[in-house]
């Protein structure tokens, strides 16, 4: 069986790793550069869940007992990031809000702007769904006063921003979301996507998002992955920042215990500072490797890199190879798994999306990827 088989059988999304080695067991992974992921997390996680489950013998407590309820672990996060536990809903990974909101609970036109996470398009019903192109000579970047036009001109009540993007890295300010919502006056709500936005900083700063000094939460609701900055997809853990009337709406619906022990876990975790304080420490040396590792893949000849405000690049192959062919090739020839974007709908040509690894595994993607091209 081929790589590709697989990949046209996972449809808009790649297959996983334990997928590729229960159906391909003789091929030898290395690096894994799709899945989007800080390692350096997921170690720090692993060392506590080390110490605090396995050696304490209390993870067959988290195993056996049924977790908490929703509202009760959103009061965790509710310490970490300073928002009422009455305005969070903890989700089993966010994908689980994503059709929550969407399918359930928002209703007319939804504004998509691509390429970007497949997801929230795939969801929805056709008739429901406004597709926004970005314009390659542009790098694919959120032009504002676009979006806008297309909203007021389309009647869409939903927009929805992936800050950064993916698969682009591109980031949109804070006055251009507010310039969003006071110049579409039939706007009912903006989906912020802001599950890379820890990778957005220079790893000193305190992480800056849009729900840290606005309160607009009746029309702006907030999006948050927790898999890709702290590398725990594997136990599902998301959130969404709401107005309490739609969160308490969504809870009486039947998310009253969504979350497992081991999510629970890493959300009290979360609140401690001593966790903060190492996570970012981790932080940082993941985003200088990153900007090292961006620097390296530029100088390959035959591609072009856009730059990224997420912890992943879109590199446009300029030759006249096919993406899915170098994927497999890397794969293959060289152990190393990135994402080919040739079902990226909005994509005008040829792209690979490669993550950011530690310092030891970019230095194998580029090797790959140099001997690739």
């Amino acid at each position: 069986m081929k790589f590709i088989d697989l990949k046209n059988k996972a449809g808009s999304h790649s297959p996983s790793i334990a997928l590729i080695r229960r159906l391909l067991p003789d091929l030898k992974i290395n690096v894994d550069a799709c899945f989007l992921s800080n390692p350096y997390a997921t170690d720090l996680f692993y060392d506590y869940f080390q110490k605090d489950l396995i050696d304490s013998n209390k993870l067959r407590e988290v195993l056996e007992y049924y977790p908490s309820q929703n509202k009760n672990i959103a009061e965790f996060l509710s310490k970490v990031i300073e928002i009422s536990p009455e305005n969070i809903l903890i989700g089993n990974g966010a994908i689980q809000l994503i059709e929550e909101l969407l399918v359930h609970h928002l209703k007319g036109k939804v504004g998509i702007p691509i390429p970007t996470f497949s997801s929230y398009y795939e969801i929805l019903p056709e008739e429901r769904v406004h597709l926004i192109p970005l314009k390659k000579d542009n790098d694919y970047k959120f032009i504002c006063s676009d979006l806008i036009k297309d909203i007021n001109e389309n009647d869409i009540k939903i927009i929805v921003l992936i800050n950064p993007n993916n698969p682009t890295g591109d980031f949109i300010e804070t006055n251009d979301i507010e310039k969003i919502l006071n110049n579409c006056p039939g706007l009912n709500h903006i989906i912020l996507d802001e599950s890379f936005i820890h990778f957005n900083n220079d790893g000193v700063s305190k992480i800056e998002t849009y729900f840290d000094s606005n309160s607009n939460l009746e029309k702006v609701i907030g999006i948050k992955s927790l898999s890709k900055d702290f590398g725990i997809a594997g136990i599902r853990a998301g959130y969404a920042i709401l107005n309490k009337s739609l969160r308490n709406n969504i809870l009486n619906q039947g998310l009253l215990w969504n979350s497992n022990g081991i999510a629970e876990y890493f959300f009290e975790l979360y609140s401690r500072k001593e966790f903060i304080v190492k996570y970012e420490n981790v932080l940082k040396r993941y985003l200088e490797d990153k900007n090292d590792f961006l620097n390296k893949i530029s100088t390959i000849q035959g591609i072009k890199v856009i730059p990224s405000c997420a912890n992943f690049f879109l590199v446009e192959i300029l030759s006249s190879k096919k993406s899915d062919d170098i994927v497999e090739k890397m794969l293959f020839d060289h152990g190393v798994y990135v994402r080919t974007c040739s079902d990226k709908i909005g994509l005008e040509g040829e792209y690979l999306r490669i993550a950011s690894r530690s310092k030891t595994e970019n230095d194998q993607i580029f090797d790959a990827l140099k001997k690739s091209i």
